[in-house]
């Protein structure tokens, strides 16, 4: 599988100097200070928007620094003309579970339109933007750094619906919450592209959401998309979330911190199980299990060494989702090192380590770890006897082609 190379035609919106509004409540006295493509945007007074009817792509993390909605503070500013809201899965202001929306309606709290986007695409999208009236379309979504959380296929998506209608295309720039240090995992094969992706990039692929923006144009969409990114400043690759005293708003009902993001890219493949990936607990992706399940699989797990992690034998009843209302037995996933912590290898370690352990294992019938994975390997490995190292070794060659692309749109050191 090779990634073309095309030249770059997007833009960059300009460096700022005035600060942000003040936060409600002071960061850490260790943390950076960072400021988001938002805040950035906001100190310029939206210059980049001036005269321009603008919609915005956005959910509840679309925030400001003391935790007030984007849309909120845009609306209630004279100096950007904010028209309409475009909401993703689990809709703009979040009242939807995994898999739906909030549909067509006009917000309460503004007034404004907010028209749905989820598994809107191509034409179809374009159209939405043309109804709405506007000639620019904001993003401003929190993500979360996998290839298979949706986010990013919506800014995909409507980069390409926004080349189709005629819209420039802005991006607000916000951390990667797992670090940006490098990509990981299989690359997705283009005959498995679905929604959980597009296109082929890795599976924990270490970049923002401006940085994916640009290798889509850049890569996929034929550097077409009139698109500008709004960088942040005081970002390192190096550091997670906690670093800088961003608030944590949850991106979907079932990523409640960036404990949750953390583990995400690798223990989302129990999706593809017959496990249950936690969801309906307190603890979703960290706590992993099945009825028939017992300790073997914590200590299974535990004697593998991987780096930066080790399982506790866990028991938990999800209040919905697999097993609900049922005790299960299983794993709760405990990063203690997360510098070290490899979390797609990890994921492989455990489904194998599953299968071997628990007679009762099996892959969902729609084969959706093949979705996931990006390709039908990883299970086709692991049903014919494959250790971790055997399986993370089949995609070394794949990942290393997407890291040389990969280093050429990134924007922070």
């Amino acid at each position: 599988m090779k990634l073309s190379r095309r030249s770059l035609l997007a833009t960059t919106a300009g460096a700022v100097a005035a600060p942000a509004a003040a936060p409600a409540e002071a960061a850490p006295a260790t943390a950076r200070r960072l400021r988001t493509g938002f805040e950035r945007l906001a100190a310029r007074g939206y210059a980049p928007l001036d005269g321009q009817n603008v919609g915005i792509v956005t959910n509840p993390t679309g925030v400001s620094r003391d935790v007030r909605h984007i849309v909120d503070v845009m609306h209630g500013d004279p100096r950007v003309r904010l028209t309409a809201v475009f909401g993703p899965e689990h809709g703009f202001r979040g009242t939807a579970q995994a898999g739906g929306s909030e549909g067509r309606y006009d917000d309460p709290a503004t007034g404004l339109p907010v028209y749905d986007t989820y598994l809107k695409s191509g034409q179809p999208l374009a159209d939405v933007f043309t109804t709405s009236g506007v000639d620019t379309v904001v993003f401003d979504i929190q993500d979360v750094g996998a290839r298979f959380y949706t986010y990013i296929w919506t800014l995909y998506d409507c980069m390409e619906a926004a080349r189709l209608a005629g819209k420039r295309f802005v991006v607000l720039d916000r951390p990667n919450p797992v670090t940006g240090r490098s990509a990981q995992g299989p690359v997705l094969h283009k005959e498995f592209a679905t929604f959980v992706g597009r296109q082929p990039i890795a599976q924990a692929h270490g970049m923002t959401v401006a940085e994916l923006a640009r290798l889509f144009n850049g890569e996929f969409l034929g550097g077409k998309v009139a698109l500008e990114t709004v960088l942040m400043t005081g970002w390192k690759r190096s550091e997670f979330y906690d670093a800088y005293g961003l608030p944590w708003v949850p991106p979907s009902p079932n990523m409640p911190t960036p404990d949750t993001a953390l583990v995400y890219s690798g223990t989302c493949l129990l999706e593809g199980t017959n496990l249950s990936e936690g969801r309906g607990t307190t603890r979703p992706f960290e706590l992993l299990g099945a009825d028939g399940v017992d300790g073997r699989w914590a200590a299974a797990a535990n004697e593998l060494g991987l780096p930066g992690v080790r399982f506790r034998e866990a028991y938990f009843a999800p209040a919905f989702s697999k097993f609900q209302g049922r005790t299960v037995g299983g794993v709760q996933i405990h990063v203690h090192d997360r510098a070290a912590y490899d979390p797609v290898r990890t994921g492989i370690a455990l489904l194998v380590t599953a299968k071997k352990v628990w007679s009762g294992f099996a892959w969902r019938s729609d084969n959706w770890i093949d979705k996931l994975t990006g390709s039908a390997r990883v299970r086709t490995m692991i049903d014919a006897g494959a250790g971790t190292d055997e399986v993370a070794g089949a995609w070394q060659e794949e990942l290393g082609a997407f890291r040389r692309i990969r280093e050429e749109y990134l924007l922070y050191r």
